[in-house]
């Protein structure tokens, strides 16, 4: 699979890790975040990562900083975008399961690295459940 992978300076850390596993799994990574702990603002890095999975350019995302809530709230901005703020495996599982949440967004402040690397892990191998769920992720969009 392609992943892009944004970060701000919160995140940076998490974000190699990640990376590391990634690469690690076969996934080509597509790292379009900060590498540095300076302060620097997410949605630059956000935009490249929703743009790259709204456009088929990368099959999932993974945004990371501090709370998750930035990244999250930006990245969903994007048409086709559904992105899930998750902070345990489990929420990341439901996320794919009954969403169809194509980028996760991961608060590094909250979660340890292990934890986030089990998280993106639990997201890519969750499938969507279709079904029953198809219907309300149709209706998420705005026409």
């Amino acid at each position: 699979m392609k992943i892009a992978i944004g970060n701000d300076h919160a995140g940076t850390d998490y974000k190699m890790s990640v990376v590391e596993f990634l690469e690690e799994q076969g996934h080509e990574v597509q790292n379009v975040g900060t590498d540095l702990s300076d302060s620097v603002d997410y949605p630059d890095f956000v935009h490249p990562v929703a743009e790259a999975v709204s456009s088929g350019q990368a099959d999932f995302g993974v945004l990371i900083c501090g709370s998750g809530n930035g990244v999250s709230m930006t990245a969903n901005k994007h048409q086709k975008i559904r992105a899930a703020l998750c902070w345990t495996a489990e929420i990341a599982q439901l996320a794919r399961e009954h969403n169809d949440a194509n980028i996760i967004s991961i608060p590094a402040r909250f979660t340890s690295q292990p934890q986030a690397i089990n998280i993106v892990n639990t997201f890519l191998n969750t499938p969507f459940e279709g079904g029953r769920h198809q219907r309300r992720v149709d209706k998420i969009a705005c026409q």
